[in-house]
């Protein structure tokens, strides 16, 4: 019998109430305690006239609190829509707008961004605020789901009619238009991937894991509901650790975490500043990466370090539920330009690489990568254009959907499938068709290279674009241009050979903790117009 999402908890609940469930520095919460407080907000919800189906929106920072209210808006029949806080005010209303919530539950933290939304008093009229502050408009319904604000509501179970089916929640990301796409993600399709996930990596309610990715990122659910799914303790890490990679080695270390798992470049960070020591981390047994591609130079770093522990490489879009495969590295690789593959599908998926005419590619051969399987969503909310496009008939199966990523692929001659960038990263210069995301992978087996990221801006003529790098020097190291520019060449073809350079201190990266590199082509934009002289 397939279950909610809401069911992982209630069901340790009721097998290990006294068991912690979530850790925020000295805040914890049991699992009898989570089940407890999302019963009594979910009350309070539907006292306040939430309605099945209706969507309500988070703005909080990640804690505790934040975790009783996903798990109450499940209850109350609700679809949970995470909000990033640090988002500017304009781009939130787009989402509420978007997805029509009238109900926004928040913390006295985002009050800045809450009241440049609430400045239109049409959202005042919309919004059910959940936190309590009298000097808002009166025409704004507050509630306030504090613990002891909820100790009025009955913490007994709450009955609704949602199915597996239905939608737990929506996420938004990154619209090419500028208008953020909803992903509608139901109960089914994260619950196939927890299920998946603790079987396949042997969880258990020993472990202890890391909540690392904000909670408006898909990376957060596998998090929460793998560590509910079996008991564990979901330890969630403070988002300014972020940028001290000694402090983050420290929180792996002090709270003896069994499972880590991030974005590649939390983990390059680590690596670039050698902050792991040999045999580190004794209690750690699993480190997860998604998202973007790890250098082989940081894999082959954490695991000479650590032995012990198992590195395992996940792929997935948020429009397959996070994960779609994954692949363990058998042992160290030995070459720093390693590539590393996404292995194969995960129970229920499948990966296919596709010509542009929906056949399948011969081994070895380019083609674009489409998923299909369980993790599928429904689709962007209330975008059937954008649906359409993005999500289209099984070539050989006609009545079951795929997903078009976008992503380039190859087969191996392992059977493994290989991630070789975006269709978008793929460029013609003076003939040749250059793979971004190669220059990368050469550019970050140098010497002396902490992070790097490679664009192309669009010049016209023969040329077609200007290949520019952005890079950041290891500790220590101050390597030119020029330097660069020459052992590089040792790497790739001279036409694959970035025309313009910039060192950094540090990349700039987005709120999902990946390299911003739409910033990044509009600072080279800048510097190759002035360079070219063109406009």
């Amino acid at each position: 019998m397939q279950r909610l999402l809401q069911d992982l908890v209630i069901e340790q609940a009721g097998r290990r109430p006294e068991s912690t469930a979530v850790v925020c520095g000295a805040s914890t919460l049991s699992y009898g305690e989570l089940d407890a407080l999302s019963n009594r907000l979910a009350r309070l919800l539907q006292d306040g006239g939430c309605q099945p189906g209706d969507r309500v929106a988070l703005l909080m920072p990640k804690c505790p609190m934040a975790i009783v209210a996903m798990l109450g808006i499940y209850k109350a029949c609700g679809i949970y829509v995470p909000l990033d806080p640090g988002s500017p005010a304009s781009r939130l209303k787009k989402i509420l707008e978007s997805c029509q919530s009238r109900w926004v539950l928040t913390a006295e933290t985002a009050t800045c961004v809450l009241s440049e939304i609430l400045e239109d008093a049409g959202w005042r009229k919309r919004l059910s605020i959940g936190w309590l502050d009298e000097s808002q408009p009166a025409e704004t319904l507050h509630v306030d789901f504090t613990p002891a604000a909820l100790a009025g509501y009955s913490d007994a179970p709450v009955d609704g009619p949602n199915r597996p089916s239905d939608p737990a929640h929506i996420l938004f990301t990154s619209g090419s238009t500028g208008v953020p796409k909803g992903v509608v993600i139901t109960h089914s399709n994260v619950m196939h991937l927890v299920r998946w996930a603790a079987t396949h990596f042997s969880m258990s309610a020993s472990d202890r894991m890391s909540g690392h990715p904000p909670l408006y990122f898909d990376m957060s659910f596998l998090d929460v509901f793998g560590a509910a799914a079996v008991g564990a303790e979901l330890h969630l890490v403070p988002p300014e650790l972020s940028t001290f990679p000694n402090k983050l080695a420290a929180f792996i270390r002090d709270s003896a975490l069994t499972q880590w798992f991030s974005v590649p470049s939390v983990l390059n960070y680590m690596a670039k500043f050698n902050v792991v020591g040999v045999n580190d981390f004794p209690a750690l047994r699993r480190v997860m990466w998604a998202g973007d591609v790890l250098p082989a130079t940081s894999l082959i770093y954490w695991m000479k370090r650590l032995p012990h522990v198992t590195f395992t490489n996940l792929y997935g879009p948020t429009e397959t539920t996070i994960v779609s495969s994954y692949y363990t590295v058998p042992g160290c690789p030995d070459d720093v330009q390693a590539v590393i593959p996404i292995g194969c599908a995960c129970e229920g998926e499948e990966l296919l690489v596709l010509d542009e005419s929906m056949h399948m590619v011969p081994t070895g051969e380019t083609g674009e990568l489409y998923i299909g399987g369980v993790g599928v969503v429904r689709g962007y909310w209330g975008d059937s254009e954008r649906t359409e496009a993005a999500f289209v008939e099984h070539p050989y199966r006609p009545g079951e959907r795929l997903y078009k990523t976008g992503d380039l692929a190859r087969t191996g001659n392992d059977g493994l499938v290989y991630f070789l960038g975006r269709r978008d990263s793929q460029v013609k210069s003076r003939g040749y068709r250059i793979e971004l995301g190669e220059i990368e992978g050469a550019v970050n087996a140098l010497g002396g290279i902490r992070e790097c990221a490679v664009v192309a801006v669009p010049v016209g003529g023969f040329e077609g674009v200007a290949i520019c790098c952005a890079y950041a020097a290891a500790a220590g190291c101050n390597p030119t241009r020029v330097e660069l520019r020459r052992e590089l060449g040792r790497l790739v073809p001279s036409y694959m050979l970035p025309l313009h350079w910039l060192a950094l201190a540090s990349l700039p990266t987005n709120a999902n903790g990946k390299i911003d590199r739409r910033r990044l082509l509009d600072v080279f934009e800048s510097s190759v117009t002035a360079a070219t002289g063109t406009a």
